[in-house]
């Protein structure tokens, strides 16, 4: 039995027909022309054309030994659920996510071993300078937030993280346009030319990070990136010493869709940049393929200060081994108002000197 082929428009989707005029391929729908040779090879592309296939092995983590069990402890915050890891030596007063009391809990044998951790690289001193520069500059602050006893509950915390490395092999296909304008006597002429952009390649990632618990902001922990990869150690208990360790609660399935969408949307970024030259670049199709993917499990070093003000709850973040700080502050709704006072009678006063110079040199009468 035959079959019937058809050619559908590049640009709406249209079936298109052939015009024995032009000898081209025209769409009636939106009046775009193609070689016929052109569209059958844009056709066969399209059939060649594979899904992505985005597939991870997991490997994170290992089991911990007895010896290393015997020195660690646990704490529960009862009032936000977090969980807290640090040795025997640290003593758990305030919780570092919401900075109420936390208290010991069951060890964690069941847990993951950590492969990798980044040692804390700038200390507790190091934080504050950090915290009181991020304050610097911003008038309308609540003066609580300047208080001493605010700055001292800056608590070093090594949040959970899953690294993905992996291999991508990746084939784009852009729709790219130009536009060309020109004019006669009587008219205004508008010509778009559309053009079908393929790219290939591989492109290889490593160590992308995910927050691996629920209770930091995964805006928050990708705001203070990135972080020296090249600076991590294998994981020993020691370098908890001092500091609490954030217990991970997002496992590496549910972590794997955040990997994905930093992996692809860097893939399309990367090869987007080969196809310049176009007044507007889409992407209508990414076949993106993994290969030589591993996940790990590690701790990064981050110092963190959680208060509360008027019944809100602020939470900044500092990297502990570069020193970027990030998180937002609120405003004195008071030192606004004194300020927006203050602002209106000066803008009145200026207003009426200039009006009184204008007076007196004759402008206005």
């Amino acid at each position: 039995m035959s079959e019937l082929q058809e050619f559908k428009c590049p640009n709406c989707g249209g079936s298109v027909e052939f015009d024995p005029h032009a000898q081209k391929l025209k769409c009636p729908y939106c009046d775009s022309e193609f070689e016929v040779e052109a569209l059958k090879e844009y056709g066969q592309q399209l059939d060649q054309e594979q899904e992505s296939e985005i597939k991870w092995n997991n490997t994170a983590g290992s089991n911990w030994q007895d010896d290393e069990l015997s020195k660690m402890r646990t704490y529960v915050c009862q009032s936000c659920g977090g969980e807290i890891i640090t040795d025997d030596t640290t003593a758990a007063s305030l919780c570092p996510f919401c900075g109420n009391a936390v208290v010991m809990k069951a060890n964690f044998a069941d847990d993951l071993k950590p492969d990798l951790v980044i040692p804390f690289c700038l200390d507790k001193q190091q934080a504050k300078q950090m915290l009181l520069k991020h304050y610097r500059g911003k008038k309308l602050l609540p003066k609580y937030f300047k208080e001493e006893n605010v700055i001292e509950e800056i608590k070093g915390v090594y949040v959970p993280f899953w690294l993905f490395d992996a291999d991508v092999e990746a084939k784009m296909r852009y729709k790219g346009t130009r536009t060309r304008f020109w004019s006669s006597a009587d008219y205004d002429y508008t010509e778009t030319s559309f053009y079908a952009i393929v790219r290939e390649g591989n492109i290889g990632f490593t160590k992308v990070p995910v927050d691996g618990s629920s209770k930091m902001s995964d805006e928050l922990m990708e705001a203070i990136e990135p972080f020296d990869t090249s600076a991590a150690v294998d994981f020993e208990t020691a370098y908890l010493a001092g500091y609490f360790a954030d217990r991970y609660d997002v496992d590496v399935d549910r972590s794997i869709d955040r990997a994905n969408e930093r992996i692809v949307q860097s893939t399309k970024d990367a090869f987007a940049t080969s196809a310049g030259g176009y007044g507007a670049l889409v992407c209508e199709h990414a076949g993106i393929h993994l290969d030589n993917n591993q996940v790990r499990y590690a701790l990064y070093p981050v110092w963190l200060l959680t208060t509360s003000w008027q019944g809100k709850s602020y939470t900044f973040a500092m990297n502990g081994q570069t020193g970027k700080f990030v998180g937002n502050l609120p405003c004195d709704p008071k030192l606004a108002l004194l300020w927006f006072i203050g602002i209106s009678i000066g803008a009145m006063i200026l207003c009426y000197v200039l009006i009184l110079l204008l007076w007196n040199m004759g402008i206005l009468r």
